[in-house]
C-alpha cells in the first residue's frame, strides 16, 4: 500500500515536472498562439513596412483569423475593414480594380489593412498605441482624444480611453503582438 501511494506521488511530480518544462516552451506557445495567413502577413508587412507581429495580432483580435466574418457594422474579412475605408485604401494606394467581395480575399484584405495600419502609424508621428486604437475607434475619435487631452497614447494611460471596447482592443492587441513577437521572432528571421 505505501509502495503504491509512494509511486502514484512519484508520478504525480513528474508530471508536474514535465507540465512546468512544457508551459515555457515555445512549441506549446506556437501551438496556442497560432499564426495563420503567414505568407500574406510577411508579404504585406515588408510592402508596407509594418511589423508582421503586429498584422497578426490584429487579426487575431478582429477575427481568430476567420476570413470570411463580416461584423454587425458592415466590416470584412480578416482585418475587418469598412467597405468606406477600403474604397479609400484602394483610391489612396491604386492597387487596381476592387469590389466588395474582394475584402474577403485573405490577401486583398491583409494587404489594404496593412497599408491602413502603416498609414495609421505615420499619421500618429510612429504612436503605434494610437494607430492600434485608431484602427478600431476611427482616427476622428482619437485625434479629439490626443487634442483634448483626454488620452496621451501612452500604454501607462490607456485606462484614459474614453470607450471601453477600445480600451479593451488595444490591451488585447498589445498583448498578442508581445505573445507573437516572444514565440516567433526568431523563426521568422531565419526563414
Amino acid at each position: 500500500m505505501k509502495f503504491l501511494r509512494k509511486k502514484r506521488v512519484f508520478a504525480l511530480l513528474l508530471v508536474c515536472f514535465i507540465l512546468v518544462l512544457f508551459m515555457n516552451s515555445t512549441f506549446i506557445g506556437r501551438k496556442l498562439y497560432p499564426i495563420y495567413f503567414e505568407q500574406e502577413i510577411r508579404q504585406s508587412a515588408a510592402k508596407h513596412n509594418i511589423d508582421p507581429f503586429l498584422i497578426a495580432a490584429i487579426i487575431r483580435v478582429e477575427t481568430n483569423y476567420k476570413h470570411h466574418l463580416e461584423s454587425k457594422k458592415g466590416a470584412l474579412g480578416l482585418m475587418q475593414l469598412m467597405p468606406d475605408t477600403a474604397e479609400w485604401i484602394v483610391e489612396s494606394t491604386n492597387p487596381g480594380p476592387h469590389t466588395q467581395e474582394d475584402l474577403l480575399k485573405a490577401d486583398v484584405n491583409i494587404n489594404l489593412g496593412s497599408w491602413y495600419l502603416s498609414w495609421l502609424k505615420k499619421h500618429y508621428n510612429g504612436n503605434l498605441i494610437y494607430a492600434i486604437a485608431a484602427y478600431n475607434a476611427g482616427q476622428g475619435n482619437v485625434n479629439k482624444w490626443k487634442q483634448a487631452d483626454i488620452w496621451d497614447g501612452s500604454v501607462e494611460r490607456i485606462d484614459q480611453i474614453p470607450f471601453g471596447e477600445t480600451r479593451h482592443y488595444v490591451q488585447r492587441v498589445i498583448y498578442y503582438y508581445e505573445k507573437y513577437t516572444n514565440l516567433y521572432s526568431d523563426q521568422w528571421e531565419h526563414t
